[in-house]
């Protein structure tokens, strides 16, 4: 199985080693073989440089500790446009990130975030987009599924994954439904009966890939959604590991 969307915060206090020692812990006992890794130690909503590559550089030792369990997303605050690229070049061009993070520094719809998409586009990186619908209203740099399927539209070529399907997944299914470059994640709300059947039913299998926030979210709960799904074995297997493979030629 594969576990599109973790963030290293177990034991992240004491350093790569223990943090990627007690996460491999946890997804082993999970039966999970890849964790796709982003953001970090900071966690901060508008990072700046020097908090990015921080955050990057933790991740990359990561991978470079478990080159056959984690791959990484590069985090990226759009707000600098200018080395949010350079980013790209030193860790996606040049190794060993496969895709982009955006959290919630910047709002989807901004035409800093288009350049980024066109370098994506080149380097084949998908971009795993934060999307929520808050209740009482997102942050001021938050994305919402309908900004993703908007950004989507002008960039056909990049696969987007909405994580957390925007919250209110009811919601955020349909917002994306026609766009077929965005895929939905399954992590970031409590595991209720209808969410896999509706992403299978209006998305397709191929568009829908397991997630589980961890360590913000157990790894259990979130694969109760899929394993809990009235769904064939063969949707089931695309949501746990056959689309992020295709994805990332895995």
């Amino acid at each position: 199985m594969i576990d599109c969307h973790v963030h290293p915060t177990s034991a992240v206090g004491e350093g790569p080693a223990r943090c990627a020692e007690e996460m491999l812990r946890y997804a082993d006992r999970m039966g999970i073989e890849w964790l796709g890794t982003s953001l970090g130690p900071t966690f901060i909503h508008q990072p700046t440089a020097a908090e990015i590559e921080a955050d990057n550089d933790f991740n990359a030792q990561l991978i470079a500790l478990h080159p056959n369990r984690f791959f990484g997303y590069v985090n990226l605050n759009p707000n600098l446009l200018y080395h949010s690229l350079h980013e790209l070049d030193e860790r996606v061009a040049d190794g060993p990130f496969v895709g982009i993070k955006l959290w919630v520094a910047m709002r989807c719809d901004h035409p800093n975030v288009d350049a980024i998409c066109e370098r994506a586009a080149e380097l084949q990186a998908p971009i795993l987009q934060h999307t929520f619908f808050r209740a009482g209203g997102n942050l001021g740099g938050e994305s919402s599924p309908d900004d993703v399927a908007a950004l989507a539209s002008r960039h056909p070529e990049v696969i987007f994954i909405a994580a957390h399907t925007g919250l209110n997944w009811e919601r955020g299914i349909r917002a994306v439904a026609d766009q077929p470059n965005v895929f939905v994640d399954t992590c970031g709300f409590d595991p209720e009966m209808g969410f896999t059947e509706m992403a299978v039913k209006w998305l397709g299998a191929e568009r829908v890939v397991y997630g589980s926030d961890a360590s913000g979210r157990s790894f259990a709960s979130q694969l109760a959604k899929v394993f809990g799904a009235d769904i064939s074995d063969g949707d089931r297997e695309l949501i746990l590991s056959g689309n992020m493979r295709r994805v990332l030629d895995l």
